[in-house]
């Protein structure tokens, strides 16, 4: 199935949801047709974006995706800090990498949210507190989720609409926009 099936709609039709954090990646998939996305996988951060870039472009490519939706980490106020701007450099950088059209999405409490969604950690052996592993399994299960709840919010915004809108034009001067 190409991207333009479905009624000659040409915007992306598949998505890479991220949720992007200083050591880990989290990452979703969802599909624009059946308004649904779901968690994926979790990746480490290399060590330099452009290694990221690689990562994420052979994952689009297996995945068949061809948009990204990127989780911008806006203030409860709805103001971009220093986190935003680090967030959307490293996102500017994948999509021209990667070649994909890319779209912000405010990721306020999304990891909170996705902590919720699956509960409360398992207890160690013997009923104690829960090994490094289990700690880890974890962390990597809340960023998968939380890319998901990133993307499920951008494909529920654009809901009825057919198709993704276009792109965000990604400009070092439009940092108050998205």
């Amino acid at each position: 199935m190409s991207s333009c099936d479905g009624g000659g709609h040409a915007g992306p039709r598949r998505l890479l949801g991220i949720d992007l954090g200083e050591r880990r990646i989290g990452i979703a998939l969802g599909d624009v047709e059946t308004h649904s996305a779901a968690p994926l996988t979790m990746l480490s951060r290399a060590r330099t974006t452009d290694e990221d870039a690689r990562v994420l472009t052979r994952l689009a490519e297996e995945q068949r995706a061809d948009g990204l939706v990127v989780g911008l980490p806006l203030n409860a106020d709805g103001s971009e800090g220093p986190q935003a701007t680090l967030t959307r450099e490293w996102a500017a950088a994948v999509a021209k990498a990667t070649g994909l059209p890319l779209r912000f999405r405010n990721e306020h409490l999304s990891s909170v949210r996705a902590e919720q969604r699956i509960g409360r950690p398992a207890r160690g052996k013997s009923g104690g507190p829960p090994s490094a592993a289990q700690r880890d399994a974890r962390r990597a299960r809340i960023d998968r989720e939380a890319a998901a709840l990133i993307l499920q919010d951008e494909l529920d915004a654009t809901a009825g609409m057919g198709e993704v809108p276009p792109p965000v034009e990604v400009r070092a001067a439009q940092r108050g926009t998205s």
